[in-house]
């Protein structure tokens, strides 16, 4: 039984959640609109580009959080997941999720995007296991700050490998499914890496290397 990592946000999506519940606050006038879509749109890019301050993007996004109940919160996620998520889920995504599981391969997404937003996407998926940027709670509520190491780019791999040792598993057979160049740490350590509709960095780094390239589009 290996273990099958999958990559959310332009993998198994067909676009990135953690910007789109930016755009559904924004369109349903939750946050100010024109200096909220201003900075989601420059870290989305900073992102896309491989300069991402992910500190500084959490300081930005997870302080929305902490300004809500988690009953208002949860509300407004499941009306994102109705209108932006479940529209973009990637049904050759689903099917590559389904191969994994009939051949009894351990499946997990591993995501920079926080839990609070994943989580329930995990599960609509069927997904059991997540890693992802978590969010601190305290007294029931979300205090604006993150929880241990985010869960992006170097930081996928002391995730995993701290979530490994905890589970007494191996990356012995295992597999990666990404489109972004920022997982290149993690690619390198799976013994089937896998570029899904890969970015540009992350298609030239593939065919550097040999690795598989698919497209769930």
């Amino acid at each position: 039984m290996a273990l099958a990592l999958f990559d959310l946000d332009d993998t198994l999506l067909a676009g990135d959640s953690d910007y789109l519940w930016g755009r559904f606050l924004v369109e349903r006038g939750l946050v100010e609109s024109d200096t909220y879509e201003a900075n989601n749109r420059k870290f989305y890019d900073d992102y896309l580009a491989g300069c991402l301050d992910i500190h500084a993007y959490l300081e930005f996004q997870l302080q929305y959080l902490a300004m809500e109940s988690m009953e208002t919160l949860d509300r407004w996620h499941a009306l994102f997941m109705a209108d932006k998520v479940m529209p973009i889920v990637l049904e050759k995504g689903r099917e590559v999720l389904a191969k994994h599981r009939q051949q009894g391969d351990t499946l997990m997404i591993i995501t920079a995007t926080n839990r609070f937003v994943t989580g329930p996407i995990a599960d609509a998926l069927g997904v059991d296991f997540i890693l992802a940027t978590d969010p601190e709670i305290k007294e029931g509520r979300f205090t604006g700050r993150p929880e241990g190491i985010p869960c992006f780019r170097e930081g996928k791999v002391t995730r995993l490998n701290t979530w490994l040792q905890a589970n007494a598993m191996t990356l012995e057979g295992s597999w990666f499914y990404s489109d972004s160049h920022n997982d290149v740490p993690l690619l390198e350590m799976v013994e089937n890496p896998v570029a899904v509709d890969p970015d540009e960095k992350l298609t030239a780094i593939a065919k550097e290397r040999g690795w598989t390239t698919t497209s769930f589009r």
